[in-house]
């Protein structure tokens, strides 16, 4: 009797990309460019041969919006509020920090490591109708919240017509006279 099996399409792309890695492991004596890098997935992982560590990572952020600001979200995890800075120039909020690896000790051998360390910085151009000195952010639970108010909107404001010339009009048309309003 044969025996069926489910067949997981994403299994052999699994596969392939950790052929990639172990391959990358091998080439990392040599000093490793950051496109061959991000091609096979080691973007996040320190670079070379124990010289200089190169990673880079980018935090999930998102961005939505209320009616009186809008609010910007970023999954920080592992990272303490005093390694974050926020800045806003020339509207762009500017968001970047550092996650440091927490494991260095000697009695531990890594065989994997997947989450990202090191410096991270994210850019967002902000709408012009912004309040930037309103700016607040929160960091609780390794969840940065950003909140940046709207500039309230104009109210159109309803003018009156009035019949009869305006005094502006009569003012302009004297062109060196004493303008008179007419009563």
């Amino acid at each position: 009797m044969a025996t069926m099996m489910r067949w997981d399409p994403f299994q052999d792309l699994r596969d392939a990309q950790e052929e990639m890695a172990q391959m990358a492991q091998m080439v990392q004596m040599a000093q490793m460019s950051p496109r061959l890098a991000h091609a096979l997935g080691l973007h996040g992982q320190p670079q070379g041969s124990g010289r200089a560590e190169t990673t880079a990572w980018a935090p999930a952020l998102d961005i939505s919006e209320r009616k009186d600001a809008y609010l910007v979200t970023v999954e920080l995890p592992g990272v303490q509020a005093e390694d974050l800075e926020i800045t806003l120039e020339d509207g762009l909020l500017t968001i970047q920090g550092e996650r440091h690896f927490a494991h260095d000790s000697s009695e531990q051998q890594f065989h994997r490591v997947e989450r990202r360390y090191g410096a991270f910085r994210r850019s967002i151009t902000l709408p012009a109708h912004v309040m930037a000195e309103g700016i607040e952010a929160s960091f609780d639970n390794g969840v940065l919240q950003i909140v940046v108010p709207k500039m309230e909107e104009a109210t159109p404001k309803r003018i009156q017509v009035r019949p009869g010339r305006a005094e502006v009009l009569a003012a302009s048309s004297a062109a060196g006279t004493e303008a008179t309003t007419p009563s």
